[in-house]
């Protein structure tokens, strides 16, 4: 019976860097060799002295079951027969000076043991039965630059939990109805995952990842997962998954000096520790450490019909000097601070998702001003789809605090972001980030009393939905979560019992349902074509209003926002189009916890030119509050009827009326 299952050929292209289904050779394996079930091991350490497999299959005994090194590419494998699905394993690795540093959990492992044990668990993966054909077949030719991308973005762990007196986590079956019923109600196009990568430490909310090919046992086993995102797809829900290639922690079961050597991460504490979070930081010059890395993105997307990443940290891939001072760092070969090994990964990473994935975006959370990080790597980009706007997302929260008597003296801060609006191709985050470590909850940062708090919420996200970009919102947000996200315990859903906290929720759905019902509002997110600005000068005010267009020329809608506590009566503002404008939100109504002031369902131009427009508006802006109307159109009544959105804002409205 032959043991070597590894071929010639994939020694070759692992050596080379070039095997990018590793997963499908690396790790532990369930197979019948001459008609014997057993398991095939194969782990690279190419500097280990010697390696063996020890589980509960054979008591730990290093002695056991030894591997066989193949010196062509540094791997160790062997098939032990008998081994079944669900044992537990780890690598015993010796070093090439013959210390023993700790057993190692297996790099390509397919599933873990629950935190606080570390070992490996034999898993299967073929054998779920997935029903999303039809949703994979149309991914292949989506174009997510030029549809609505709505994005809910949860944790897991504390999106809901049990109700009795443990608090425990929901499995991903039970939570598989629970999340797609809530996000479909609430009209999100998209569920983000933070990572579900295994990890050792629940504070890390995953980030701190050690299995790259497991999905965390917390919440059941590699086919249960395989059901929550199945859910989803038949939904019609896409599912983002939060990925990290940036760095890895320091645990000793880990990838740090896993053959007794740095192998994974940089020998240097300039290049392979990251001094801010006290991880590793792995060697992208590395091919075999690119082989992996690359590998991991395309196992979820394969084995997990995963629809998108979001690559965390890649600020800290891109400098030298990320989080370092003067004399922490090591210049490039040209003297910058630039780091290039990093930046040609992060190029091939993006180049073999999209030539392997048509249809997959990749999002970078990219903090910086580096140039051109959503253009193709062919002409000098790094070949994401999207970045995070975080510039914008800080510049919001920053004036939505401010009492909006000074806020005339931060008016930039509501329209300096289209000065860069098309440089790149943006997500609009207000993510998990910014309602933790004292930062608040995004209603608790709110300025004024409750009232305002809500009206002012309710006015930032209507503006968020009406800026270019695509959208992110984290759990909690969309209901006016009071305290900061604490990942050990389940969001206060109890408050949407508030009408209050109702009200806010029920217009971020209708603000979902008016995004992917208007072309105006998604198709041209990435061209000044499909944004122009009726007036962005009034700060005396706190007023912005500005036109939003579709490819369809017919298809145009106006916004205009008053961040002012004051309601504005006939106020004044240019139409590029005449005749009668239907007003589809706003955020004052009462059934959203307004005040009930709005232009009773639409207002008609008047042939008097404002703002360089031929035709102009006289519109009550009601205060704090958002308000969008949508151009008239030559249809049919019936036609016009047939457009989607039209009833259900005029409901809404129907007390959002003044004299």
């Amino acid at each position: 019976m032959s043991e070597l299952v590894l071929t010639d050929f994939d020694l070759h292209l692992l050596a080379e860097g070039t095997h990018y289904r590793t997963y499908e050779k690396l790790g532990a394996h369930l197979r019948e060799v001459n008609g014997v079930a057993g398991v095939h091991f194969a782990v690279w350490a190419p500097n280990a002295s010697r390696v063996s497999v020890v589980g509960d299959f054979n008591r730990w005994d290093p002695s056991a079951h030894p591997l066989t090194r193949r010196h062509e590419a540094g791997v160790w494998e062997a098939f032990i027969p008998g081994v079944k699905a669900g044992a537990l394993y780890k690598y015993r690795v010796v070093g090439p000076d013959g210390r023993f540093f700790g057993d190692k959990a297996d790099p390509y492992g397919f599933a873990a043991e629950i935190r606080p044990q570390t070992a490996s668990k034999v898993a299967e993966l073929d054998g779920y039965e997935w029903h999303d054909a039809d949703w994979l077949a149309s991914r292949v030719t989506r174009n997510h630059a030029i549809e609505p991308m709505s994005i809910y973005e949860v944790h897991l762990g504390s999106w809901r939990r049990r109700s009795d007196a443990k608090g425990d986590w929901l499995t991903y079956r039970e939570m598989a109805p629970l999340l797609v019923d809530y996000v479909q109600e609430m009209g999100y196009t998209h569920v983000e995952l933070l990572p579900i990568t295994e990890h050792p430490f629940d504070g890390s909310w995953g980030y701190q990842t050690i299995g790259y090919f497991a999905p965390t046992s917390r919440f059941g086993a590699p086919h249960d997962l395989m059901y929550l995102i199945d859910t989803l797809h038949q939904r019609n829900i896409g599912v983002l998954l939060d990925w990290v290639p940036a760095h890895f922690p320091r645990d000793g079961h880990g990838l740090g000096y896993f053959d007794g050597t740095h192998l994974y991460e940089h020998a240097s504490v300039q290049l392979g520790l990251h001094p801010q979070w006290d991880t590793f930081i792995f060697n992208y010059g590395r091919l075999e450490v690119r082989n992996f890395l690359i590998s991991s993105a395309l196992f979820w997307i394969d084995r997990y019909h995963i629809d998108g990443l979001r690559v965390d940290a890649v600020a800290s891939m891109l400098y030298l000097d990320y989080a370092r001072k003067h004399g922490e760092w090591t210049p490039n070969r040209y003297g910058g601070r630039e780091n290039i090994e990093a930046i040609d990964f992060i190029r091939l990473l993006n180049d073999r998702v999209h030539a392997e994935y048509p249809g997959v975006p990749v999002i970078a959370e990219e903090s910086t001003s580096w140039p051109m990080v959503t253009r193709p790597t062919a002409v000098g980009g790094l070949g994401f789809d999207f970045k995070w706007n975080m510039g914008w997302m800080h510049d919001m929260l920053e004036y939505m605090e401010f009492d909006p008597v000074y806020r005339r003296y931060h008016h930039n801060q509501i329209t300096f972001s289209l000065m860069y609006a098309y440089s790149e191709r943006f997500v609009l985050p207000f993510s998990h980030d910014e309602v933790v470590h004292l930062k608040k909850s995004m209603l608790a940062k709110m300025s004024g009393d409750v009232w305002r708090q809500f009206a002012n919420l309710r006015a930032l996200y209507g503006y968020m939905f009406g800026h270019p970009g695509k959208k992110l919102m984290f759990m909690g947000d969309e209901f006016g979560q009071w305290r900061e996200w604490n990942h050990d315990v389940s969001l206060d859903w109890q408050l949407t019992e508030n009408s209050m906290h109702a009200g806010l929720q029920q217009w971020v759905r209708d603000l979902n349902a008016c995004y992917r019902d208007e072309p105006a509002l998604y198709e041209r997110d990435d061209s000044p074509e499909g944004f122009e600005w009726i007036d962005c000068n009034d700060h005396e005010s706190n007023v912005v209003s500005f036109v939003r267009r579709a490819a369809d020329p017919a298809d145009v809608l106006l916004f205009a926002c008053n961040f002012s506590a004051v309601p504005r009566y006939g106020y004044g503002v240019g139409a590029p189009v005449s005749g009668v404008w239907t007003e589809i939100l706003n955020s004052d109504a009462t059934a959203y916890g307004g005040s009930g002031m709005g232009n009773f369902g639409s207002v008609e131009t008047v042939p008097v030119p404002q703002h360089g427009r031929p035709y102009s508006l006289s519109l009550t802006l009601p205060p704090l509050a958002v308000i969008a109307f949508r151009a008239p159109r030559s249809e049919t009544p019936a036609a016009e009827d047939a457009r989607a959105g039209t009833t259900r804002a005029t409901a809404a409205m129907s007390t959002a009326d003044t004299p």
